[in-house]
């Protein structure tokens, strides 16, 4: 009897030992929930930060599309109007070959048949310039690599060299941008070393 009284005895002071436990344990995380916890002004400003992150991206977003948007329509007949030069090109050609014509030249045939290609000519300019196409001027100004791709250079001694003196394809910019550069023949000095100068002069009359 004595046995089974000690071991009550043992068993309810093992038991108070762990439930004491216990309560430690668990104080320990209401602690630490409490350390954890945010309180409610902390909570708001972070999510004052989390909207003015997404405000501020939705913004960058609108104005990516809106950048977009207006590129898509002012270059988006970028491709088109660079093959319609072609139909200028092709017209020049036209003409050039007409007035090689031995047998039209002073023709009054010829005469029509130029008048109406400068017509249709001076119409397809007229619908590119009503759509921000237009050719560039080159003739007697200096080559600039941002509009003018230089093809031949020409011996001309009253021009400046790098000037241009001949269009040997038109050039044309649509809005702000090259659609396509004029290829050009830019001056440059003779340099014909047998050229007489006044300092040559004096020397051979000394010889």
């Amino acid at each position: 009897m004595e046995k089974e009284e000690n071991q009550s005895k043992e068993e309810n002071i093992l038991k108070k030992e762990d439930s004491s436990d216990g309560d430690t344990h668990s104080e320990k995380i209401n602690e630490d929930q409490k350390k954890d916890e945010i309180s409610p002004e902390q909570k708001i400003l972070e999510l004052e930060d989390k909207v003015a992150r997404v405000l501020a991206e939705m913004e960058n977003q609108r104005r990516r599309f809106e950048k977009e948007k207006e590129e898509a329509f002012e270059y988006g007949g970028f491709a088109f109007a660079k093959e319609a030069l072609n139909l200028i090109d092709n017209l020049e050609r036209s003409k050039q070959i007409l007035q090689s014509d031995d047998t039209l030249k002073d023709s009054e045939a010829l005469k029509k048949m130029l008048e109406h290609l400068k017509i249709i000519n001076e119409d397809l300019l007229s619908i590119f310039a009503k759509n921000n196409i237009k050719p560039i001027e080159c003739l007697n100004k200096k080559l600039d690599p941002n509009l003018h791709q230089a093809m031949m250079e020409i011996e001309d001694n009253q021009k400046d060299p790098g000037t241009i003196i001949q269009e040997i394809q038109k050039g044309f910019t649509i809005k702000d941008r090259l659609l396509r550069p004029s290829l050009v023949g830019v001056s440059k000095k003779n340099e014909n070393k047998d050229q007489k100068t006044p300092e040559n002069d004096e020397n051979l009359k000394d010889k």
